[in-house]
């Protein structure tokens, strides 16, 4: 294996939502072991310091050793950036991020690592805006689609550009 990537879910989803599972099988396509923790339980709250949790759970999920990327959508990408401040990471993928969340103390951070988002012009839920501020002040790549919050319509499309992400990692 090349590595354990550590696929984490939104907030109002699960480890078996659509765009998760299309990473998943990136994973497996490319020899990267992959992980969906399961945070319904703490999502079910709907406690915004329930995120702490959630991001410990993320780590628990992590390998002591080898190559860890984080990916998440939306409160799993939130999750994920926190995460890789905690864990050494090969990477960071990133879809629908929240810069923010309402009633949590930290803004947005993670680790300085080699970073892909990408964020529907659309969204409804978390600000481009926001997501382009990220991007830009950590040179990051960015993909803006022509879509919403749930990147519905290019769940495809955000599958190859992990590929390409991956990829670049080898």
């Amino acid at each position: 294996m090349k590595g354990t990537v550590i696929l984490s879910h939104g907030l109002e989803s699960g480890p078996q939502a659509t765009k998760v599972s299309a990473l998943a099988l990136v994973c497996d396509a490319l020899g990267w072991a992959s992980v969906r923790p399961d945070y319904r339980d703490l999502d079910a709250s709907r406690d915004p310091l329930a995120i702490d949790a959630r991001i410990d759970r993320a780590l628990g999920h992590a390998p002591r050793e080898g190559r860890v990327v984080f990916a998440g959508s939306s409160m799993g990408a939130f999750t994920s950036g926190f995460a890789s401040l905690r864990r050494a990471s090969a990477g960071l993928f990133l879809l629908a991020l929240p810069t923010a969340i309402p009633g949590y103390p930290r803004a947005f951070d993670a680790a300085d690592v080699p970073t892909t988002l990408v964020h529907g012009w659309n969204d409804e839920v978390c600000p481009v805006d926001a997501a382009i501020g990220f991007a830009r002040a950590r040179g990051a790549t960015l993909h803006l689609v022509r879509d919403g919050h749930r990147l519905a319509a290019h769940v495809d499309w955000c599958a190859g550009v992990f590929r390409d992400f991956l990829a670049g990692l080898d």
